[in-house]
């Protein structure tokens, strides 16, 4: 294994989660009797570049080609979504005569709120399921993954871009050079585009390992995100910390002719990463005890809750939930049954765990003593949606950064 960005050799383990089949392949009644392909889930760390990444085991063409995740179940994600729309709009000026490309657009849940303020926009779809989803919500979708040649194709058809906006998407591709240099083909000479991704500061920190999953291909800090910008030719100007899936980061860059001098926050946050020792070995040589700690409290609470005859059950089925629940080997004779909102995974079973996926209705009417939360990183949200647990004494459940029982007041 070589380093994606830089090429090198020299990758030092981080975390080594075992082998996880891919975490949004859930499964059907049919495919119970079926066997499942699993692949290592060893996360490297690259001493020359300081790039996180796991082995490229499975292509994108293999995980977003029919996705299971659609944005739009997540109202505080939508509303996230809403607000940078909002932002960018009066950070750049952007009118009537502007050009939006949202990269990986999903069901549209962004970009609609483009098209809402009268400014022309296009998608950038893989998965043919859910960019459907986008085109009848009036946003116009192509179904691509983003490289060189796409990006150059859009941008030959539509016009450059004022802003290229990349949320969630820059971990999830193996070509991490080919994918910056397809994000500098669709901006304009003079345009900005705005990235994304989680934070790999706040994730070593906070222990939030069931991120790491294979559709994760790399984890970024500040330093590694701007040597792999500047491999497409694109320069770091801002950043902004963000809190959603437990602390992500905001890049703003331009193409490196019309960049500037980064501002003082890239700084910041530099020396932040720095002092946390993310730019050396030393930071992540206690990561994988702190995971074991995670794994060993989640467990022992599950089979005390057994013994005692309580029952639990999850909330959510997203992929992080998938790393935690096979890297722990929770069963349903621990975790009953998971819930989520979205009808696509209804009546199909976790990968790995087989664990049964059912509609929220199914808590209210079985009133269980605990619900695991499985996307603690909408911990505000779901709190309020599953305030309705208190009226039987049940409670909540938060396995990340720490095991945390909750109550709640209906």
């Amino acid at each position: 294994m070589t380093c994606r960005l830089c090429g090198s050799g020299d990758l030092q383990s981080v975390v080594d989660l075992g082998a996880t089949p891919p975490c949004e392949l859930f499964l059907t009644e049919a495919q119970l009797d079926e066997p499942e392909m699993t692949y290592p889930l060893h996360l490297r760390v690259c001493t020359s570049c300081w790039l996180a990444q796991l082995p490229p085991l499975i292509t994108p063409e293999d995980t977003f080609t029919e996705y299971a995740y659609f944005s739009s179940y997540s109202t505080s994600w939508v509303e996230h979504a809403k607000r940078f729309v909002e932002g960018a709009v009066g950070r750049l000026g952007l009118d009537q005569d502007s050009f939006v490309v949202e990269v990986a657009s999903n069901d549209g849940y962004l970009l609609q709120h483009v098209a809402a303020g009268g400014i022309r926009c296009l998608g950038v779809e893989p998965s043919v399921n859910v960019g459907a989803a986008a085109r009848e919500k009036g946003v116009p979708t192509v179904t691509e993954f983003l490289s060189p040649e796409t990006g150059a194709a859009v941008r030959a058809e539509h016009g450059p871009a004022d802003l290229v906006v990349a949320n969630n998407v820059y971990a999830h591709i193996p070509d991490v050079v080919g994918f910056s240099k397809g994000l500098r083909a669709l901006v304009a000479d003079d345009g900005w585009v705005s990235v994304e991704v989680q934070h790999l500061l706040t994730l070593i920190e906070l222990n939030q390992y069931d991120t790491i999953y294979h559709e994760h291909f790399q984890y970024y800090t500040v330093a590694s995100a701007m040597r792999a910008l500047a491999s497409g030719g694109l320069a770091l100007v801002d950043v902004e910390l963000l809190p959603t899936h437990g602390g992500s980061i905001r890049l703003w860059a331009r193409p490196a002719e019309a960049a500037g001098e980064p501002s003082r926050a890239v700084t910041d946050v530099l020396d932040r990463e720095k002092a946390a020792g993310l730019h050396e070995l030393a930071g992540y040589a206690e990561f994988a005890k702190r995971v074991a700690t995670v794994r060993r409290d989640l467990l022992s609470f599950l089979t005390v809750a057994a013994a005692q005859g309580r029952s639990v059950v999850g909330y959510g089925a997203p992929g992080k939930g998938n790393t935690l629940l096979n890297h722990c080997g929770i069963r349903p004779d621990l975790l009953t049954y998971t819930v989520d909102r979205n009808p696509y995974k209804h009546g199909r079973y976790t990968p790995g765990t087989r664990i049964p996926i059912l509609s929220p209705e199914r808590i209210a009417e079985d009133r269980p003593d605990y619900v695991l939360v499985l996307p603690w990183n909408l911990r505000a949200e779901l709190t309020e949606q599953l305030s309705y647990v208190g009226e039987w004494g049940g409670r909540l459940v938060f396995p990340i950064p720490g095991l945390e029982i909750v109550e709640v007041k209906p």
